[in-house]
């Protein structure tokens, strides 16, 4: 009985202690932006935070699990909305440091793509600042006219060292938004990086857009809440899969309508750089309706793009977003060519370009699946600093036929599985890809979260095996973040039975320094059986205002 008596007491002392852990404020955010199927927020950073995290609300005393992220940028997120209640533009959200849910193979975000077709492109959100996601409504009719402003500055160091001479890249960020200066009609955003090796500033001074890039440029002016005109470069959340546009769009609504007109060019894509010969123009209409219980929004658009004078692309673009049951997510776009000359010869034949679509539906709390199809093209990742497995999964799983599920066992035990598969006639630039995770949070004694990932790729020339571990926690209130990671890669070349192995072993740490001021140290030993071994050293400094 006395033995009983003390077991049930050190258990419900470590439920008690697992239970009391602090919940500290890591990230603090606001929604800016609601559509029929996502959520974006607006953070002054999210290097704290991982696709798949929780966001909550604060009633009274107590946490409400919110939002589930999705998708991020450097300073938005994309999320879901879990449970019920009602989103607000400019409610605040936040994200806590003891009961975030960590997706394994997430690596700390390092990646700045050019926006071009994603869904949505997450470098510029539909809200001002950043890339890549856009897939509904133009952003909601203005009524507070108060200045709002916020930014950062960043500077980071990417190392490479190997049996060659050491590798070093530079990177300084800025971004910057600014509501309503003054409290007048005018906002204004930007979102700018300027990159250069060390010892090889010849490139710079050849080609300075070669190391500067404008991925976000322009100035908002709303003459009335129901008119926006926008100046600069920028993606417009309607017509999101043609990237950025630089020049001047208009867009002004009646009702449950909205017309919008856009002229200027497009950027050139082997440095991002602003090139006139390149000019686009266009007009469209949307569609938008609320009703409870089920919302959705189209777009109908006509655009011509031009290259030195003559006829480029004329083009119908086409967008969807529905939730055509309260649980049933659906988006799809497409692009239908108009234009075609071949040996000097035009023909105006409707041909299908560029197609995506996709369906999200969550049967309960705990069970979420979804399935899309993805034949778009033209992404290109103007900086890069992902290790060769990472780049290698992105690249070849981003087109195709891709399915993934996700289920909450436990508590704190979470599963996942996705698989994607790229067909084509010729059987040439085939793959496929298989990828599966368990998470545990916040583990018993120790605290911190665990995963354990598995993944199989098998492309048209080689095939790929590999199994991770990592383990995340945070001291000090949130203040301190630290993970540790390894994983066990195999590659199998098509034209050979012998393979490469390698072992990768890492580590990151993130301090918040003060509440606008981090730091964010990464290291990775990758240790190879057949060729050189390679470190890389990241390390980054960032200041909010």
């Amino acid at each position: 009985m006395i033995y009983r008596l003390k077991a049930l007491s050190v258990f419900l002392l470590i439920t008690w202690s697992l239970q009391a852990q602090e919940r500290s404020v890591l990230a603090e955010g606001a929604i800016s932006f609601i559509t029929a199927n996502n959520i974006y927020i607006k953070f002054a950073d999210t290097e704290s935070i991982s696709i798949g995290d929780t966001l909550y609300l604060k009633k009274q005393n107590s946490w409400q699990p919110a939002l589930v992220i999705q998708q991020k940028s450097s300073i938005s997120c994309v999320a879901q909305q879990v449970g019920q209640w009602t989103p607000e533009n400019g409610q605040t959200v936040y994200f806590l440091s003891s009961i975030s849910v960590l997706i394994p193979g997430i690596e700390p975000e390092q990646v700045v793509t050019a926006p071009t077709p994603v869904e949505p492109p997450i470098t510029n959100l539909p809200t001002p600042q950043d890339n890549q996601d856009a897939d509904t409504e133009a952003e909601p009719a203005v009524t507070d006219r108060k200045e709002k402003i916020s930014g950062r500055l960043s500077a980071a160091s990417y190392s490479t060292f190997s049996d060659n001479a050491p590798r070093h890249r530079l990177r300084y960020g800025i971004s910057f938004r600014g509501d309503h200066l003054r409290g007048s009609k005018f906002s204004t955003e930007a979102f700018l990086t300027f990159r250069h090796t060390a010892g090889e500033w010849s490139d710079v001074s050849d080609n300075i857009f070669d190391a500067l890039k404008i991925f976000n440029l322009a100035v908002k002016y709303e003459p009335t809440d129901r008119t926006l005109l926008t100046l600069g470069r920028k993606i417009n959340p309607r017509i999101s899969s043609m990237g950025a546009i630089d020049g001047l769009q208009a867009e002004h609504s009646f009702g449950a309508f909205q017309v919008g007109l856009m002229a200027g060019s497009r950027p050139d894509l082997r440095d991002y750089r602003i090139d006139p010969s390149l000019f686009q123009a266009g007009a469209y209409i949307g569609f938008s309706t609320q009703t409870p219980g089920r919302s959705q929004q189209n777009t109908l658009a006509f655009i011509e793009q031009r290259n030195s004078g003559a006829i480029d692309r004329r083009f119908i673009y086409i967008q969807h977003t529905d939730n055509l049951l309260p649980n049933l997510n659906v988006f799809a776009s497409c692009e239908m060519d108009l234009y075609q000359k071949v040996n000097e010869e035009v023909t105006n034949a409707l041909s299908l370009t560029n197609f995506f679509t996709s369906l999200r539906y969550r049967f309960s709390r705990t069970l979420s699946a979804s399935v899309s199809y993805d034949n778009r093209k033209n992404v290109i990742f103007f900086e890069s600093f992902k290790n060769y497995i990472d780049q290698l999964i992105d690249e070849e799983t981003r087109q195709g036929l891709r399915v993934s599920a996700n289920y909450r066992v436990f508590k704190r035990i979470s599963l996942g599985a996705n698989a994607s598969w790229r067909f084509q006639k010729s059987d040439i630039n085939t793959s496929q890809n298989i990828n599966g995770y368990i998470t545990y949070t916040r583990l018993p004694g120790i605290k911190g979260n665990l995963s354990l990932t598995v993944n199989a790729l098998e492309t048209s020339y080689q095939k790929s095996r590999y199994y991770g571990c990592r383990y995340t926690r945070d001291f000090f209130k949130g203040r301190l973040n630290g993970d540790i990671y390894y994983r066990w890669i195999d590659y199998i070349p098509s034209y050979s039975e012998i393979k490469t192995h390698q072992d990768i072993t890492g580590l990151s740490v993130s301090w918040r320094i003060t509440r606008k001021l981090s730091m964010y140290l990464y290291y990775e030993e990758t240790f190879d059986a057949r060729y050189q071994n390679i470190s890389r050293f990241n390390a980054k400094i960032m200041q909010r205002f």
